[in-house]
């Protein structure tokens, strides 16, 4: 296969909401590049990026797939990606290697919710971006309504290339950089080139005048050129744009009809002639402080932004060279592990199908297979100095279930088909609470859900049950309180024999050490859980021996695990042991454990104990017309409402709500605003469960 250099070389994420049209728009490309010689459709099944059993099945796509073709002596690699944010993982991971990121809209809907979410995330990565209005062809095409609703998105630097019209019945696109009219015959194709109509030519030189100026105020020179002729050659305005892109400055607006195969060659041509290109990237800077250039003759370095497991295959791992060349039986070092991998095999990916390489250079994507040490967001370098690229940093989940098989003896099987699926997408997170003796499965909604289960059940065969995780509620006291207890029993020979008197009250940061007491010793543990117990030796006149006292402590702690009202951790305590009796034969460790233990757990009954629940700071961006249906929602989950921004159309809510009311809210608010809204939340403090909860949660437990 042909080399490219990187001059040559123009990596291209198309991403857009739902049914904008990405996946149709991607076989087109390929068909007029002459990839393939006929366009496949989600409904038969058969393009070239979705071709997962799971994709056919749900008639969408689900991963990201990376796709090549030549276009006019450049290589293009496309990465076609969903377009639903619960897949944001393969979003967010393309948009970090693409040069170009091409955003499709439905010319229906104009920019929609997740239009928004994904623009985010090529603004935060100050991504090179184009904008493609589809679907010109459609009766109910609104092109002016999803131009103006593009400019909302990105401001005054979105700047028409093309807008469509209607010429003797015909579709046609007037395109204001080139000053042609492109007419399409009834299955598209390729166009028949034409002067602007005369009723148009106002329209299109306002248009083409716009752009020029767009281009001239990206760069000095060129400013100067158009002060001194008035406008740009062609040419120069390519250069304007380009740079424009490249500041993230100027958002270039196409259109097409993916389906009818309608300006997709002209698309192709600017991706060609006006897209940066990988020689054209600025330089990046490297975890450890060091610039990585984007040349052939640097060090080489590589970023895994995508693992894929096959059945046929084994460990498929997607890369883009960073910097410098890779061949065939390279030995390259991972800089996370330091582990040394040997890339035995090299790829170009196309869908399922795959095309040896012998070599790859700076700018490409590739893949190789079965790296033994090596995950997404890692980096593979060569040399002696270490290069580690930054990691993606992907979104918490918003969804949270336990997560178990209906056959015990699967659960290893289990737990290696979850690893397995959080390396393919790590925002797929597996813990395992040995709080709740759960196996907890967190993902970005039930759609990703129900992904990860189609997954579970059909690639490795496990019937799995997911149900509510148990909420991680703490104990304490509210008052002081005293006890003591005698633990005596004889069965003949040496028995057991402990006497311990104690006294609990509620610990506080900075509060005074307790009064009355002639304190001997202090001992403070920071709780694995959270908070803390204050443990003090107050014993007077050796009637309990000190050695005996990390015995009781022990008993203590072992309450403290499993607390007497829900068994939930008991947190923020103090004990003061005053008192106490012994034998000179019969006691021991295990009958002051025992001893310490029911004291404990006596006295912390008769001191008003409470129950605390965790609360997460909630964040949700929700429409301005929808606010009102989200805060009485949010009001019913007992939230507690912390203030609010404004964000263009939308308003920014903060409050505080009990973890135990989140369960559901993910799909609880994309109903009620019709999936317009998001959220996110994060672990904030525990706080006192109201009595009348307490009193149902401790009646559940006995």
């Amino acid at each position: 296969m042909k080399i490219f250099d990187d001059k040559h070389i123009k990596n291209v994420v198309l991403v857009g909401a739902h049914n904008s049209g990405k996946t149709a728009l991607c076989e087109t490309m390929l068909f007029e590049a002459g990839l393939i010689n006929r366009r496949g459709t989600i409904e038969d099944k058969n393009t070239v990026s979705d071709y997962h059993d799971v994709e056919h099945e749900r008639q969408a796509s689900v991963f990201a797939t990376p796709i090549h073709t030549e276009w006019r002596n450049y290589k293009i690699n496309i990465i076609d990606t969903p377009g639903l944010d619960d897949f944001i993982g393969e979003i967010i991971s393309s948009i970090r290697v693409g040069d170009t990121i091409a955003t499709v809209i439905n010319g229906r809907q104009g920019v929609e919710v997740g239009t928004e979410i994904i623009w985010n995330y090529s603004d935060k990565y100050n991504k090179p971006t184009l904008f493609i209005i589809n679907q010109i062809d459609h009766p109910d095409c609104h092109f002016d309504d999803a131009f103006k609703s593009i400019k909302t998105l990105v401001g005054n630097n979105a700047v028409q290339i093309q807008y469509p019209i209607k010429l003797d019945g015909a579709h046609c696109i007037v395109d204001v950089l080139k000053m042609k009219c492109y007419k399409f015959g009834p299955e598209g194709g390729k166009p028949e080139k034409l002067a602007i109509p005369d009723s148009e030519k106002e329209k299109a030189d306002t248009l083409h005048n716009e752009l020029v100026e767009k281009a001239a105020e990206n760069d000095e020179e060129l400013m100067e050129l158009y002060f001194d002729k008035g406008t740009l050659s062609e040419d120069e305005m390519r250069q304007g744009i380009k740079i424009g892109m490249l500041n993230h400055d100027l958002f270039p607006v196409f259109c097409v009809s993916a389906l009818m195969d309608m300006g997709s060659g002209r698309l192709m041509g600017f991706i060609d002639n006006v897209a940066p290109a990988a020689a054209d990237l600025k330089s990046q800077q490297s975890v450890e402080g060091d610039e990585i250039v984007p040349k052939v003759n640097a060090p080489t370095s590589l970023f895994v932004f995508k693992t894929l497991y096959q059945s046929n295959l084994g460990k498929i791992t997607f890369f883009k060279v960073k910097s410098g060349e890779i061949n065939v039986n390279d030995k390259l070092t991972n800089s996370r592990s330091g582990e040394t991998e040997v890339i035995n095999q090299l790829f170009i990916m196309d869908g399922k199908n795959r095309e040896p390489v012998d070599k790859l250079t700076v700018g490409d994507i590739g893949a190789t297979l079965k790296l033994k040490f090596t995950e997404t967001t890692d980096t593979l370098y060569s040399g002696n100095k270490p290069i580690t690229i930054k990691p993606i940093q992907y979104p918490e989940p918003r969804i949270q279930k336990a997560v178990s098989v209906e056959n015990k003896a699967d659960d290893e099987k289990l737990s290696e088909a979850l690893r397995r699926i959080h390396k393919q997408d790590p925002t797929v997170e597996i813990t395992y609470s040995k709080e709740s003796k759960e196996l907890l499965l967190g993902c970005q909604g039930e759609l990703h859900l129900s992904i990860i289960d189609w997954m579970l059940v059909n690639e490795y065969r496990l019937n799995v049950t997911y149900s509510k995780p148990k909420i991680k509620y703490r104990e304490t006291i509210q008052r002081s309180s005293t006890a003591n207890y005698r633990h005596k029993k004889q069965s003949g020979g040496s028995g057991q024999f402990a006497q311990v008197h104690l006294k609990i009250e509620p610990w506080i940061e900075g509060m005074p050490e307790p009064e009355g007491f002639n304190i001997r010793g202090k001992e403070e543990v920071d709780l694995p859980w959270g908070g803390k117990l204050v443990f003090y030796n107050c014993i007077v006149g050796g009637v309990i021996d000190l050695r005996y006292l990390p015995s009781i402590m022990k008993g203590i702690m072992e309450v403290m695990e499993e607390g007497p009202l829900t068994g939930s951790y008991i947190r923020d305590v103090r004990v003061m042991v005053y008192d106490g009796k012994m034998h000179p034969v019969d006691s021991n460790d295990i009958s002051f454990k025992i001893a310490g233990a029911h004291a404990f757990r006596e006295a912390f009954l008769n001191a008003k104990p409470k129950l605390l629940e965790p609360t997460n700071e909630l964040t949700v961006k929700v429409p301005e017309d929808m606010v009102g249906n989200v805060m009485t929602d949010l009001q019913s989950r007992r939230s507690i409402i912390q203030g609010f921004a404004n964000l263009d159309r939308y308003q920014i809510l903060k409050c505080t709500i009990p973890a135990a009311e989140l369960y559901g809210y993910s799909t609880d608010l994309r109903s009620l605003t019709q999936g317009k809204a998001t959220f996110s939340s994060k672990f904030s403090s525990y706080q006192l469960v109201p009595s009348n909860i307490q009193q149902q949660l401790v009646k559940a437990e006995v």
